[in-house]
């Protein structure tokens, strides 16, 4: 039987945590509150999705998530809390924009999305008011993201508050 939610794990790479690249505000609690969520969606039989950013290496090296780097690659806490979540590969904010996001939600029969990740004013937001999830119900798990500091991250949670419901992670899935 198809679940008709999905869980969207977002750019949770080794380069956003203490020795990557981009150190993000928050990281540890974060990635706690995120494989919580994934044991709780995995409880469920809520599909679980890993969404991994590549940088575009004919736009030039980029200052992070550059193809064969440590820094590149998800997480291995995410990876082992969630060992047969997809993984789809994106280059730009938006997670559906040019990506086989779509197709995989098709194939599962998603209709409600939980979206979290990294960072919160640019991937999660922009996945969660992409014109391609206007089609599904989307919430963001607001305790589940994180950014460069708490004062962005809660900027960009209440700029999107108005378009798409803040949830925690301790909520019904």
């Amino acid at each position: 039987m198809k679940n008709s939610t999905a869980l969207l794990i977002i750019d949770i790479q080794n380069d956003y945590f203490p020795e990557g690249k981009f150190p993000l505000w928050n990281t540890a609690v974060t990635l706690q509150n995120i494989e919580a969520a994934i044991t709780k969606a995995t409880s469920k039989k809520v599909p679980v999705i890993i969404i991994q950013h590549i940088a575009n290496s004919s736009l030039g090296i980029a200052p992070f998530f550059n193809a064969g780097t440590t820094g590149v690659e998800v997480h291995p806490r995410i990876l082992a809390a969630a060992p047969q979540a997809p993984v789809i590969v994106k280059e730009f904010a938006d997670s559906f924009l040019h990506t086989t996001l779509e197709e995989t939600l098709a194939k599962l029969g998603a209709t409600k999305l939980f979206v979290c990740g990294m960072m919160t004013q640019n991937c999660v937001t922009h996945t969660a008011i992409s014109k391609s999830a206007e089609k599904y119900s989307v919430s963001i798990l607001a305790d589940c993201c994180t950014t460069v500091n708490e004062m962005i991250h809660k900027i960009a949670l209440n700029a999107v508050s108005t378009r798409v419901p803040l949830v925690s992670s301790s909520d019904d899935f």
